[in-house]
């Protein structure tokens, strides 16, 4: 059983008892969230598809840590002007666990 699911303006096609980063999240490590905005799932061979999400579906999962991506460098350059720039930024990200899908 599998379903796609919107999570934090990103869609996801997530499993049971599957891990994964998505941006930061408004939540304490160790507490549950669920999301309402479920847009498919298959459960063995039966696909539901919402219009644009399914009414009374929900994807429950755990909040494990809250932790920063790897590092991208932004690196700007004018030639023979003598202008550099470099600068670096590390995005936000949210790991959670999935344990529950209800379509």
């Amino acid at each position: 059983m599998y379903a796609i699911v919107e999570i934090a303006g990103q869609q996801f096609k997530v499993q049971k008892d599957q891990k994964i980063f998505v941006h930061r999240l408004d939540a304490e490590a160790g507490s549950k969230v669920e999301f309402d905005r479920v847009l498919l799932v298959d459960n063995g061979g039966k696909v539901n598809i919402g219009a644009p999400a399914i009414a009374g579906a929900k994807v429950t999962a755990q909040v494990n840590d809250h932790v920063k991506g790897d590092t991208v460098i932004i690196f700007r350059k004018k030639r023979r002007k003598g202008y550099v720039k470099r600068n670096g930024h590390r995005q936000s990200f949210t790991q959670i666990t999935i344990t529950d899908i209800k379509g």
